[in-house]
Formats: structure tokens, sequence, C-alpha cells
């Protein structure tokens, strides 16, 4: 804290009334809504202000810290290389610059799958550089990749870029062999645009005025955009849209989903102007994804759905028949979450959870037996990386865990050899034997245990030994697993003798589909008083004591912490809520704003159902914030061009918290979207910045 005494901003309190089922609502901060008015970019940038004078005297941390993650970094660097066609590509990253170079080079021998050891001081023979991101962002405060994908032939060069933050992309194609761009141009495009097996067009996807995908396009190379036909458009507004083709290049997949419901159409890939073919009619609470594979001569689809099968079960059909008879492959085992199917010519892949890990493994199509790939750590993270070669002889795998950096093997599907291609370097000395991880179990209200994961630095002592400062940080939302991976930045934290936890809360999909379903709709109440129950623990336990235990959330994780901030507001120093999702009730009474109706799955209908409305109303950070409660330390991140949580959601949070006399700062990013500022060199900044505050809090901002 500084000595002198800094004056915050003061919203002006302005009469508005939102009227729901009977409940008139007084809301005098939605004026800050407004996002081109003078008076809301003024009030911003006094918040920014502010915070930046509250903070000052943090710079030398946050220079120390953003110095120990470039420190420990290798700022030139590459990729391993993936083999596709012909070529080896791979990225580059440069000291100095903010973004990656995407490269390729030519491979030795058609039979040669063992990536070339690439060294930065070394030139590549033959290297191609495909993209250069430095080069396109220059002149920019923003860049962002949608899309980038390389036509099978390797001659040209798909790219979406982004410059403004709020996710809509132009796409451009590059003529490889001249390096000059054609002058196809299609504006506002949604991410993942793809080229069509031949080269010869382009599917793409655009959002409608609520920035939901709900139209996918075919453009033919060389023509112009305005000629673009439409395949497929989903009036619904509950549902995304979404389409790429299948590994073997025989279908293009159209997916329509929503949270609980999905929807898949084929249209064969050598006729893309041909009516898409549903492959099962949705219904209400059944999702399915496929993959297409060749099983002894005949086109067959693997098809993984929750049709009566709550953990999803794996099938197969044939593909000129989809709703006719169904092989079972993998039956629904409770406890085993089946994620996603991947088929190649000989075999798949299968992603799953089991006791709360990830697991992946290779499916025999003539026996359908999985055989699992292991790994000895307790706590891990792992997944396929998905070539998108047919006939690979080798799984690409991404491995990382709390003291293990992000690892790059190969495995050998014959032989079952898993081959160490790289691992993350981190500078400076790291040992991960200096590290300590494990997995606790915190007792929620209701008697259900809690997963918790630690990791921390041994010097400091065991967890538990004596109190120590904790971050702990959640999520629980969307059935998305908080996985125990490695960060950089995070070192900056366990090396000042902070414990880092993650509170694996009902609403993620740690523990499978029931640990979702308890922490969704009218079970949301759940995910907040997990999160409590989790910082109880820590406390009781003797881990930690309130003073030293900080939390932190992002996205609907921020919703999280507003609900925590009111929950158990002595519970904390001091919270942390990156583009915080806590005007929920607000947002989600309002279908012309982006994605609201698609989320009406996730939360419930507010605004035809007044027990929703109710609920909603109840937990909602925002309309929570109460008198007389002396709240923690709070600081909200925000982007003024996020299209996913408006700014104004912590716009008015702040506001409101400051009513009440807590300690609330607002950071606004002016040029940014929902993932923060573009650039390593930024993010890496934006993260110091972060960290300094939370060390604040803690009382180590003094420490080295």
């Amino acid at each position: 804290m500084t000595s002198e005494a800094v004056t915050p901003p003061v919203a002006d309190r302005r009469p508005f009334t939102r009227t729901h089922h009977g409940d008139a609502v007084s809301d005098p901060y939605e004026w800050l809504r407004a996002k081109e008015d003078a008076e809301v970019v003024g009030h911003l940038e006094a918040e920014n202000a502010y915070t930046d004078q509250r903070t000052a005297h943090l710079e030398g941390l946050r220079n120390r810290i953003f110095d120990e993650i470039k420190g420990r970094t290798l700022e030139t660097d590459l990729s391993v290389p993936s083999r596709r066609g012909q070529w080896w590509y791979y990225g580059r990253t440069l000291e100095g610059k903010q973004y990656g170079i995407n490269c390729r080079a030519p491979i030795a021998d058609i039979d040669d799958w063992t990536p070339p050891v690439l060294s930065p001081d070394t030139d590549v023979p033959g290297e191609q550089v495909l993209l250069d991101g430095n080069v396109e962002a220059d002149g920019h405060d923003f860049f962002s990749l949608g899309s980038l994908d390389v036509s099978n032939d390797g001659t040209r060069l798909l790219y979406g870029v982004d410059v403004a933050g709020d996710e809509r992309y132009t796409l451009r194609i590059r003529d490889l062999a001249t390096g000059e761009d054609l002058p196809d141009v299609v504006e506002n495009t949604s991410s993942g645009a793809v080229f069509s097996p031949d080269g010869r067009h382009v599917v793409y996807t655009t959002v409608d005025d609520a920035w939901r995908p709900d139209t996918v396009w075919l453009h033919e190379v060389g023509t112009d955009a305005a000629s673009d036909r439409i395949l497929f458009t989903e009036p619904d507004e509950r549902y995304w849209v979404g389409a790429g083709f299948t590994r073997s290049d025989r279908f293009l997949v159209i997916g329509v989903g929503s949270s609980i419901t999905s929807e898949e159409f084929l249209v064969p890939a050598d006729d893309l102007t041909a009516e898409p073919r549903s492959v099962w009619p949705r219904r209400e609470g059944v999702e399915y994804s496929l993959t297409h594979a060749v099983v002894d001569g005949e086109d067959v689809l693997y098809i993984l759905h929750n049709d009566g099968a709550l953990d999803f079960e794996l099938v197969r059909v044939a593909a000129s028949d989809p709703t006719g008879s169904r092989h079972i492959v993998l039956p629904h085992l409770p406890g085993r979450r089946l994620l996603d199917a991947s088929a190649y010519r000989d075999w798949a892949i299968v992603e799953y959870r089991r006791e709360g890990l990830a697991r992946v493994g290779i499916l025999d199509y003539a026996t359908d037996e999985v055989r699992e790939i292991a790994f000895e750590e307790p706590l891990y993270a792992v997944g396929a990386s998905g070539s998108s070669e047919w006939a690979p002889p080798v799984i690409r795998l991404g491995y990382a865990s709390f003291v293990t950096p992000g690892t790059v093997f190969d495995y050998e599907v014959a032989t079952g050899e898993l081959l160490h291609r790289k691992s993350q370097p981190v500078l400076g000395g790291y040992d991960p034997a200096d590290y300590g991880q494990e997995r606790v179990w915190a007792l929620a209200d209701d008697g259900t245990r809690i997963p918790v994961s630690l990791v921390w630095k041994r010097s400091f002592g065991e967890p538990g030994a004596s109190l120590r400062p904790v971050h702990l940080y959640g999520y629980g939302s969307y059935e998305h697993s908080i996985e125990p991976g490695f960060s950089v930045a995070r070192l900056s934290l366990l090396d000042r003798g902070v414990v880092f936890a993650i509170a694996h809360v009902r609403g993620g999909g740690e523990m499978g589909r029931q640990w979702y379903e308890e922490g969704k709709l009218l079970h949301k109440r759940n995910t907040f008083t997990d999160f409590v129950a989790v910082g109880r623990h820590l406390v009781t336990a003797g881990y930690t004591s309130p003073d030293r235990l900080v939390a932190e959330g992002g996205s609907a994780g921020g919703l999280l912490m507003g609900a925590v901030a009111n929950l158990a507001p002595d519970l904390f120093a001091g919270i942390l809520a990156g583009v915080p999702f806590v005007d929920a009730l607000t947002t989600i009474l309002d279908p012309s704003l982006p994605l609201t109706v698609i989320e009406w799955d996730e939360w419930g209908d507010p605004l035809h159902n007044e027990d929703v409305y109710a609920y909603m109303k109840s937990y909602t950070p925002y309309e929570n914030v109460r008198d007389g409660v002396s709240y923690p330390r709070i600081l909200a991140v925000t982007s003024l061009n996020d299209t996913r949580v408006l700014y104004v959601e912590p716009a008015k949070w702040v506001a409101r918290l400051r009513e009440v006399g807590a300690d609330a700062l607002l950071k606004c990013e002016m040029v940014a979207g929902h993932g923060g500022v573009s650039g390593r060199y930024n993010s890496w900044r934006e993260r110091a910045f972060e960290l300094a505050w939370l060390l604040d809090v803690l009382g180590l901002a003094d420490s080295e």
C-alpha cells in the first residue's frame, strides 16, 4: 500500500430499473454499458489511472517478476516438427519478438518419421517461413490468429487475423511459392477456417449479431467473397456451428451443438454442394461426436455419445446407415468419462478421464481393446496433438505436471515405445526435485469429497507443517477441467514460499459428467460452496490462515470469485478476478447480448422461468454485494473488446463494491479481447502485474 492518499473514481448513479417476473431491480450503473460513450471511456481510463497509482509501489516487484519469467524462458526456440505430406512443420520464437513464426522444411525421406532436432544456432536446410506473426502484427496494438491451414498439396497458406480482440477474423490466402497473398479477402469470419482436400475451396463460418457462429460458407479460391455460397445455417439461437474435414479427407463434418445437445452432418468432400446429411437427428440432451474410419474395407463412423450413458459410450455404425445397428466398442463405465475418439487408418486414439486424471489409449479396430499409455507421476496432464496424417506410425503427445515442464513425446504404436522428443527448457537451474505435488481432499457441505491439487517448493517445508501463504485457483463451469500443468510464471510465487492449490469444484469435468451436472443450472451454488469448503479445509487443516489465503479465477471462474467474495468475505485476504462474469443475471436476461441464448443450457433461462430467475438472483455477484461486510481486497481485470464477458460487468461490480467500502481495483485493457493482451512479452507483463498484486496482498511484496 502507498502512504499517499489516492481518491478512487466514483461512478455516477443514474436511474435505471430492470423488471422481470414482477421483480423491479434498481441498477444505477447500467449506463456504463455504453461502450462508445465518451463518459464511459473516461471512467474506465480513470479506473486505470487509479489502479496505476494504487499499485505504483509494486513497479519494482513487477519488473523483477517479469525478468524472472523472461529469464526462465528460452526466448529463441523452436517447436518439435510435425510431419504433413512432404514437409516438417514447426514454429520459431525469437528473442525480442512478441509473436511466433510458422515455418516448414522438406522431409529427407518418405519413410522418415523421426522429427529433425532443431537448434536455434543452426540453420534448417530448406526452411521456408510461412507466416511471421511479428510482420503481420506490425502497426497493430493487438494481433491474433484464428485460422491457419496449409493446402494438402503444400502450395497455399490460409490464415485469419484479428487486430481488435473481438474474435472476428479476416481471411487471406498466400501463395507459398511466391510469398504473395492472393486477391481473396473474406471479412468478419469466425475461427477455424480450412482448405478443402483438393485445395480449391475454403470452408469457413461466420457469426450472427450475438456473436454466435451460425453459418458455414464455401469460398472458391480465386473468386470474390461476395459470390461465396452458404452450405449450412442454423436458425436456433441455442446452437453453435462449426465445420471441418475428416482425417481421411472423405467427408466434411458440420457440427451443431449447444452445451447439452448436438447434431452432426456429413457432406461428401468431393461434392461440397451436396445437401448435408444428418448422422443422428438431434434429441434434447443427447450429445455426440464422430470420427470416420475404414474397417475391413467399409466406411464406418465411430460415434461418442451420451444416449443413456452419462459418462459416454463409443459405438461403431455404418457410414451409409448411421441410424442403423450400433456395435458397442467401449460401453458406458461410470467414473470413466470418455472425451474423444479420433480415427486413423489402422487404429484410433481414445482420450478419457479416470480418477480425476486425463488418459490416452490406442483403440484396436479388430478387438475393440484399448491400450492405455501409462505415466508414473501421481498428478499430470496429457493429450494427443492430433496429427493430420491418415497413416502415421506414431502419435504425438503433449505431457506436463505441476513439476514437469511441458514435454513432447512420440508414441510408437507398433512397439509401445514412448519416445522423448523435447522438454520445455526452463533456464536458471530449475530442478523438478525442488518441488512437490500431491492431491488432498476437502469435504463439501453436503459430504461430497472435493479434490484439491497442491504444488509447493520443498525448501519452505511440507504443506500443513506450518501456516503458509496459499494461492487458491478455481473455475467450475462447462465441464472444463483444470489440469495440473506446468507454469513458468507460477515459479515466481512458489519460490517466495507460496503454495499453489487448485480446487476442482463441481461444475468442472475433473470427476466425470455427474460432477458437472451437480454444478450447473439449479445446482450452481455447489460450485461456490465447494470452493469455500476447500478454502476452509486449507485453514482448518493447518495449511494457511485467512490473512494468508488469496483466490483467483477467470471468466466463469470470475463469477466464482465474485460469489465467494459474498459468501465468505472473511476467508480470503484478496481475490483476483479475470474477465469476471459477475453481472450474470443481467447478461443472461438479455438475448440480444453475445452468447446469451446459448448460455441458457448452462445457467438456466431466467427470462422465461421465474424459478431460474430467483435462483440466479440469489448468487449473481453484482446484485449480492452487501452493506456492512468487510470484503477482501479485490482486483478485477478486463478488456474493452471482450465479446464473451463484456467489460461492463466488472466495471459495475467494482463501482458497487466501492459503495460498501471495499478496496476494489479495476484494470481494463483498452485494446484486447477475452484472452487479454496479445504478444508474449505483453502477456508476461500482464501476469507480472497480477502476481505482484497477489504477493502484496500476502505480505510478500518485499520478498526476493
